[in-house]
């Protein structure tokens, strides 16, 4: 099982991959760690990641980018429309009136949904960490931003299914770099005492977070988070882009922002210079060749002007350090640390604003842009089965508080409640009690819309079905089980109904209570006591309350209490019923829920966009082989026709040189021709072609440079064994010990070996260059061997033993002096000390 982290960015994606005992972030196909997250169609296929960024100019208006904000949002949505304003391509509703990408692919027109969208960017990053891994990879925890609300959660979630991946978590970007921070920590205090307090701050490409975080010896609990969803890089890029915009207007009389190409030429020339202004105070120039009527263009900034640019934008980073601050109740003498991370983080004011605001040193110990990638990986590891990680715990928080409405029957008004308030952690599970004859329907939605950066503060809808009034007429105990998950996501998970029933009259199959989340760190708040359980064999009835995990109080003021007339508190034990009344036996009934979310991407229309990412990628590694193919023409082509040129022109005849180079002619003409775009197997053929005849070339030019060699080894072999045989003849003592047939047996092994070589280099020797050879370099190889395993097994034979008497002191000093110098060894080559030493009475435990 593959442990992967994806940290899927506003501008740029990072892997994290768990190998060889540690977290590792990989690289792509061009060996870069960072894989920019655009996405490029084409007539023929689609290309991702850095190959699609260097299309961004030339393909603008088939290149898709900026896309992590269009996530679970309608196309009317005015977040939509403003980032609409900023994009070199266009962006339509789709059917299910969400934003669709309108880019022109395989020729023809299509509208693919940022769901479609970023599972294609999840596809790419799933085959880059394959091929680090060199094994599939199928589960995965995916960064986003802790300000993303459900629908926008739900929209990653089902980009990450379309691409075929299980995502196992879907973690906060400053959780991850919390996890990533404290899992490594050897100091931390133990969890009895007072915690150590960091505080996360993280501005990247295109938002700015904040976090203060609790830890403690293996354990993290995020306190509050804190944010501004329209501050990031980006924001002070424009505000460069938009002064030279004016001033190219003044000097050139340029209008940049009427022609997109240009527009993008200047955005990636004034990025390059906020970096370089990052860690140069004077003057940096701007200098673009040919950016518009084929004019130069060229500027200058510092950055004292750059700040003076970006005051307003400086001044809005302490805005989310205060909130944090305040929700976490905290002075800022209580802060143990302030690490940040992040692109944008780098730029010293914004770098200066938050030292200002701590009255402390910021510390840079992660690193600002692969610490989230690596906190998802370590996540993912967690939750692995197959990994063994140091144990700690996560408790994370909700960015905004969330409340339950629901209509009440008869004439008792409607009510609601707030289950989950603002920094409340999760996982975490409430369950409410109603009391209903009939089905009915809960309502969830966000308690403050004025601070959400999403225009819709509803969650959804969810109905509860096939409730029924009891025997006697009287309503049902109803049980609903409202959880938010390990993703952030909240729903009903359960329902069930309590009835109460004559034994006499009918016989009831119970099932159990609602049951708990079964992640460890899930919590579980009863707004009512559970349900009484009656014990079938004594008769007893009992009441219990689940205190696994006590929430933060409760956030409901007095209306709301008044108005929750029907979410009723029953803290009360029941006794034994008297023994005349008839026994009852209280049955728990399960009831489907029916869920109806806001922006909820269909299960028809999931598998249909998971069936379209599959012919996709077919298409993809179809035109990846043609395209292979096609290269593999050229370079025989230019590879052969060089070294027609050099050494293999002795090794062909006059006739077959003229016929080979104008085949190599003819196929370099058509490939810039007619070959520009044709079939696989057309390419295939082509290269038939050229290998038919050049193929034997280039053997004959391998074999006359192995051939010499092989024949020098082949004659040093033969003359070493020869020499062998004429010690044995001469009574040599080295091998008197071998018999006489075995020697007889290497010799003549020998002499048919000097016979063979002298045939084949003589038969060699008559024929030209241009030639096929007559022996080639395997059969001398194979009679290398033959010598030498015939040879080596006769003269490998040991001699006998000596068994003359020895004195035995001396022998028993020679057996010490051997081990001693044995030990010396050992140590020596391996490192270890004391890897191999006489055993001693102070070394026995």
């Amino acid at each position: 099982m593959s442990v992967v982290g994806f940290d899927v960015g506003f501008q740029n994606c990072y892997i994290a991959v768990a190998r060889g005992g540690g977290i590792e972030t990989v690289t792509n196909e061009f060996t870069d760690r960072c894989t920019p997250s655009v996405v490029s169609f084409g007539q023929k296929n689609r290309t991702i990641g850095n190959a699609a960024k260097n299309q961004l100019i030339s393909n603008a208006k088939n290149t898709v980018f900026n896309f992590r904000r269009l996530h679970g949002r309608s196309f009317q949505d005015s977040a939509v429309q403003s980032e609409r304003a900023n994009l070199p391509y266009d962006l339509g509703p789709t059917e299910d009136d969400r934003v669709g990408a309108k880019v022109l692919y395989m020729d023809e027109e299509h509208q693919f949904s940022t769901e479609q969208v970023t599972a294609m960017l999840l596809t790419k990053m799933k085959e880059i960490a394959e091929a680090n891994l060199k094994k599939k990879v199928q589960d995965c925890v995916i960064s986003i931003p802790s300000f993303f609300t459900d629908a926008e959660r739900r929209s990653v979630l089902d980009a990450a299914q379309i691409a075929g991946l299980n995502c196992l978590r879907l973690m906060n970007d400053t959780t991850a770099v919390a996890l990533n921070y404290g899992i490594y920590k050897q100091d931390l205090p133990p969890q009895e005492e007072k915690s150590k307090i960091v505080v996360f701050v993280d501005m990247g490409h295109s938002a700015f977070q904040v976090s203060a975080c609790a830890f403690s010896n293996g354990k993290v609990t995020m306190l509050a988070t804190a944010f501004d969803p329209y501050l990031g890089g980006r924001d002070f890029d424009q505000r460069v882009v938009e002064h030279f915009c004016t001033d190219f207007k003044s000097r050139y009389r340029l209008d940049v922002k009427s022609r997109i190409r240009a527009l993008l030429r200047l955005q990636q020339d004034c990025e390059k210079l906020k970096k370089l202004m990052s860690s140069n105070s004077t003057d940096i120039p701007l200098n673009i060749e040919c950016f518009m009527d084929d004019k130069d263009v060229s500027g200058k900034m510092n950055r004292a002007q750059f700040e003076e640019l970006c005051a307003d934008l400086i001044e809005r980073v302490s805005v989310p350090l205060v909130a944090v601050m305040e929700q976490a109740q905290l002075q800022t003498q209580d802060i143990s640390a302030v690490e940040i991370v992040g692109g944008a983080t780098r730029i010293p004011a914004v770098k200066a604003e938050i030292t200002k605001f701590f009255g402390k040193e910021v510390s840079t110990t992660l690193n600002a842009d692969e610490a989230v990638a690596r906190g998802c990986a370590l996540q993912c590891a967690i939750l692995s089965p197959t990994f063994q990680v140091r144990e700690f715990s996560i408790t994370d928080v909700m960015p905004f508080p969330v409340t339950l409405a629901w209509t009440s029957e008869a004439d008792e008004g409607n009510g609601c409640h707030e289950v989950f308030c603002k920094n409340h952690t999760f996982p975490f599970s409430k369950v409410i009690t109603f009391y209903r004859k009939n089905p009915f329907a809960l309502e969830a939605f966000y308690s403050d819309p004025t601070s959400l950066p999403y225009p819709q503060a509803k969650i959804g809808e969810f109905a509860v079905l096939n409730v029924s009034p009891q025997v006697d007429g009287e309503p049902s105990k109803v049980k609903v089980k409202v959880h938010v998950d390990i993703h952030g996501i909240i729903g009903v998970s359960s329902a069930a109904m309590v009835h109460k029933l004559r034994l006499e009259e009918q016989k009831a199959t119970a099932i159990e209570d609602v049951p708990k989340d079964t992640n460890a760190q899930d919590g579980t708040d009863d707004l009512d006591a559970q349900d009484e359980i009656q014990d079938e064999k004594d008769g007893d009835f009992q009441a219990s309350v689940d205190t696994e995990k006590q929430p933060p109080p409760q956030c409901m003021d007095e209306e709301s209490r008044n108005n929750s007339q029907n979410v009723i508190v029953d803290m009360s034990t029941h006794h034994t019923p008297d023994a005349k009344k008839p026994k009852m036996k209280i049955v728990h009934i399960s009831l489907p829920i029916e869920a109806r979310l806001v922006q909820q991407l269909g299960k028809d229309r999931l598998s249909m966009y998971r069936e379209l990412e599959g012919k996709m990628i077919t298409q993809d590694t179809l035109e990846k082989e043609r395209n292979h193919a096609k290269n593999a023409v050229e370079e025989y082509v230019y590879y052969f026709r060089h070294k027609l040129e050099g050494p293999y022109q002795m090794f062909l005849s006059a006739e077959d040189q003229d016929k080979f180079s104008e085949l190599l002619t003819k196929t370099e003409n058509w490939l810039y021709d007619e070959g520009d775009d044709q079939d696989k197997e057309v390419y295939l053929d082509k290269l038939a072609q050229i290998q038919e005849l050049g193929m034997p070339v280039q053997e004959r030019y391998q074999e006359a440079e192995w051939r010499p060699k092989l024949f020098e080894e082949l004659e040093t072999k033969i003359q070493m064994y020869m020499r062998i045989t004429e010690d044995y003849k001469n009574k040599d003592e080295n091998y008197i010990h071998i018999d006489a047939e075995g020697m007889e047996k290497v010799s003549r092994c020998v002499w048919d070996s000097q016979e063979w070589m002298t045939s084949a280099s003589w038969a060699q020797d008559r024929l030209r260059p241009d030639q096929n050879p007559v022996v080639h370099s395997s059969q001398i190889r194979e009679k290398l061997q033959e010598l030498e395993n015939v040879c080596e097994l006769v003269l490998a034979k040991s001699k006998p033993r000596d068994d003359s008497p020895a004195e035995e002191p001396a022998q028993t000093v020679e057996m010490d002096n051997c081990k001693k110098a044995e030990d010396v060894t050992l140590e020596h080559e391996t490192g270890l000390q004391n890897s191999k030493k006489c055993p001693s009475s102070m070394e026995v435990d």
